[in-house]
């Protein structure tokens, strides 16, 4: 026995076997959709849909997902309804990959036959106010026109408009009125009133009655009240889709299979089925399927996904590859280090789904006035009707109606509740397109009240790692053989410093031959021999231990730390040679950013484990006065607390772990995407980059949205004191016009409308500006 309600298997609304647009037989059991696509969908691949744990490339399709509400997200629950409070279908809360929303195709299709039914009820109650000779009256007769009228409003009510008529009565049962209370009550008392005046009009007293003696019909107000609605529902859906499409995009960009290589031979999986450990071959032009570490082969990968930049990566084995991204020309061996909601990718869609779906602390004033909006939307409507109904001109009562109605429909709140939610879901996807992540929508409203920025030194000021920077050299001395010196002592060397100068070496051309007796001494540096020499690389300690004066060098060295840099003296045969200078390099997008960020009237904090020297040299490069080193993450921590307390608005950039509690604290925590998963955590921004330039951006970003959002308020607070005025009457005495509910339902619409495409604005926001 089949239930009376079921869920489409393909999209997951609720359908019936008598409201079903299709079923499918599968397995001896007979599946309901909503749509044909669905069944054609199913049909294709039934397991898809019918697998215990759904599909798991896509984790909105999965049976036990949780779902939420677009615009009240601290409504939850396990599958696909509607919201309690506003009526809205809910939407899996991790995002979807499908754009196929059966949602929007239900309401288009009832839009359609709602717009198709409604233009003849307009016709037939309208046309001889503006055809001369009354020719439809004629035609057809006054009470065959109002049995055609309620025939056809009927369908455009009871069937077009029936998702708003259950949404209006749940909302009246649950004790949370929202705009479709007010469309229930408005369509409802027009149609009602309008069948009575067909079916039963002896019952109307005079006072209804037109100076004819016949009672006045509004199905064409009813009906084109439910045909605007819908086609505002249609329009906000699509709207959703777009400030959904940031998320579509990211999806897409991970292949859905993946080629592993077993000791049997290579093999394309599905990319759930890839565990970590996988080896896995990237053939030229593919995707990479997951996040992991080159083993073997050489190539250019597009990191544009992750960076934004556009020039390729070179990749070799050793080197990090994140899932998504686009091998060139040559072929790698990856081994899959993160999987399934582990990569960076998947992170990143949860993070944007997760910030699409938050409230920003504004929407508490708009959550406040709504309370009590539509209570006094009621009460204006009875109290329109009342005034009418005694002193109102005749007849009085069809006045009456006329008033209230308009009141309840021009004052529909739609615009109201979509004011914040729908600018939040668009920058949240214009944020995830250039790099900033926000964690939610507080973090957007936050971001632009900062007026000082605490940033770390280490990996957000620079590129965190060391890179080789010069050679320095006694008179006569040959640098190459300094350096060629230094490499052979650093060939087996794990250490960062020894990478680093490994990396000049190769960068000039030179070879790093194998050292002999190599040796490490604890605090002072490396030696060995090279070429029969006895070689020493590291501090002064170590060059008074092997008898090497570093006296002429002293003076070279002093200047070199003064910027930052280490240095590191070299002796050959007990005779000091040279030394290498390795720095941490300011990455080159840090100066632009400080300027623009010190223009905007930021104070700049930097903050950093350093040695003083070291952060000096680095702050006095980029024109920052504050300057606090050698600080550990307690004593950051400790200068966010004070600031604060000074009254000042703290953000905080870092990357490391050991910023993780000053993150957490501040008022916006900023995490650099390239640097811990700790600190990406505490962190309100992500900034997938890992670059200062993306703040400059996210605090633009933050400031465009919130006055997005102040002019949608005041399209829709602006548009309801003007409309509920004027739809009650105040004008009549004065210019003898009354608002008709159907063109009040018209403005209703606009009002959706105007701030739906005024959110759609941020999708083209300039934010270098």
């Amino acid at each position: 026995m089949q239930s009376s309600e079921q869920r489409d298997p393909v999209c997951g609304m609720s359908v019936t076997a008598e409201s079903a647009a299709a079923q499918a037989e599968h397995e001896g059991r007979t599946y309901y959709f909503c749509a044909t696509g669905c069944r054609t969908k199913f049909v294709a691949d039934p397991g898809r849909y019918l697998k215990p744990d759904g599909n798991a490339s896509d984790p909105a399709a999965r049976a036990d997902a949780t779902y939420t509400c677009p615009m009240h997200p601290e409504v939850r629950q396990v599958g696909p309804g509607t919201c309690p409070k506003c009526g809205m279908a809910l939407e899996p809360e991790s995002g979807a990959a499908d754009p196929d929303d059966g949602e929007l195709r239900d309401m288009t299709r009832r839009f359609v036959v709602a717009a198709a039914l409604a233009a003849p009820v307009v016709v037939l109650a309208m046309g001889d106010m503006v055809l001369p000779g009354d020719p439809i009256r004629s035609a057809v007769g006054a009470r065959l026109g109002g049995l055609l009228e309620l025939a056809l409003a009927t369908v455009v009510v009871w069937w077009a408009g029936w998702p708003l008529l259950v949404r209006g009565a749940s909302s009246v049962r649950r004790m949370h009125p929202n705009m479709f209370t007010l469309i229930g009550l408005g369509v409802g008392v027009a149609y009602v009133q309008s069948t009575l005046a067909v079916l039963a009009p002896s019952i109307f007293p005079d006072a209804f009655r037109r100076h004819g003696g016949e009672v006045p019909l509004y199905f064409e107000a009813a009906a084109v009240i439910v045909t605007l609605v819908l086609l505002g529902q249609v329009l906000e859906l699509r709207a959703r889709n777009q400030a959904g499409g940031a998320i579509r995009a990211l999806l897409d960009l991970a292949p859905k299979t993946a080629r592993r290589v077993t000791a049997e031979g290579e093999d394309d999986v599905p990319l759930d089925t890839v565990q970590v450990g996988d080896r896995l071959r990237v053939r030229p032009g593919e995707k990479v399927p997951v996040d992991g570490t080159v083993l073997e082969g050489r190539s250019s990968v597009d990191e544009s996904m992750v960076s934004g930049e556009p020039v390729a990566v070179e990749k070799t084995a050793g080197d990090a590859v994140v899932g998504g991204t686009v091998n060139g020309s040559g072929s790698l061996l990856v081994e899959a280090a993160k999987v399934g909601d582990a990569t960076l990718l998947a992170r990143i869609v949860q993070m944007v789904a997760q910030a699409q779906r938050s409230r920003a602390p504004v929407q508490n004033l708009v959550d406040r006035v709504s309370a009590w909006f539509v209570p006094s939307v009621v009460l204006s409507s009875l109290i329109a009707f009342g005034v009418w109904a005694l002193v109102g001109p005749e007849p009085r009562l069809a006045y009456a109606l006329l008033a209230s109605v308009s009141v309840l429909i021009v004052a529909c709140p739609c615009a109201l509740g979509l004011a914040t939610p729908m600018s939040i879901m668009v920058a949240t996807g214009k944020g995830a397109q250039v790099g900033v992540l926000f964690r939610d929508a507080e973090a957007i409203q936050s971001l632009r009240e900062v007026d000082t920025l605490v940033v770390d030194k280490t990996g957000t000021l620079t590129q965190g790692a060391p890179a080789f920077d010069k050679v320095l050299t006694v008179a006569d001395g040959d640098p190459q053989r300094v350096l060629r010196l230094a490499a052979a002592l650093e060939r087996d060397s794990e250490h960062p410093l020894a990478k680093a100068i490994l990396e000049g070496a190769k960068a000039r051309g030179v070879e790093a031959v194998r050292a002999e007796s190599f040796e490490a001494i604890t605090g002072k540096g490396v030696v060995g021999r090279v070429d029969g020499l006895d070689v020493a690389l590291g501090n002064g300690a170590l060059m008074a231990d092997v008898g090497a004066s570093t006296t002429e060098l002293e003076e070279q060295a002093a200047t070199e730390r003064d910027l930052g840099a280490t240095v590191m003296f070299v002796a050959a045969g007990g005779e000091l040679a040279g030394a290498i200078t390795v720095i941490d390099p300011i990455k080159e997008s840090t100066p632009e950013a400080i300027r623009k960020l010190k223009a905007a009237g930021l104070r700049i904090v930097m903050l950093t484990g350093d040695a003083q020297r070291t952060a000096g040299a680095v702050a006095k490069q980029l024109g920052i006065d504050d300057v606090v080193a050698e600080a550990l993450p307690q004593d950051k921590l400790a200068l966010v607390e004070r600031l604060q307390s000074e009254g000042a608005r703290i953000a905080m950039a870092g990357d490391g772990i050991n910023d993780s509690p000053a993150l957490a604290r501040a008022d916006v925590g900023i995490a650099m995407g390239t640097g811990t998963d700790v600190a990406m955590e505490s962190a309100a921004v992500t900034l997938v980059k890992g670059d200062l330039g993306g703040i400059v951006k996210a605090r633009r970003l933050s400031e465009l949205t919130m006055a997005n959002i102040r002019q949608n308020l005041v399209f829709a607070f602006g548009y309801n004191a003007a409309g509920i005025p004027v739809a009650a009457g105040v004008l009549y005495p004065f210019t003898g016009w009354l608002l008709s509910p159907m063109f009040a339902a018209a403005a209703m619409s606009l009002s959706s409308v105007s701030v739906i495409l005024n959110a759609l604005r941020l999708r083209a926001a300039d934010l270098d500006d």
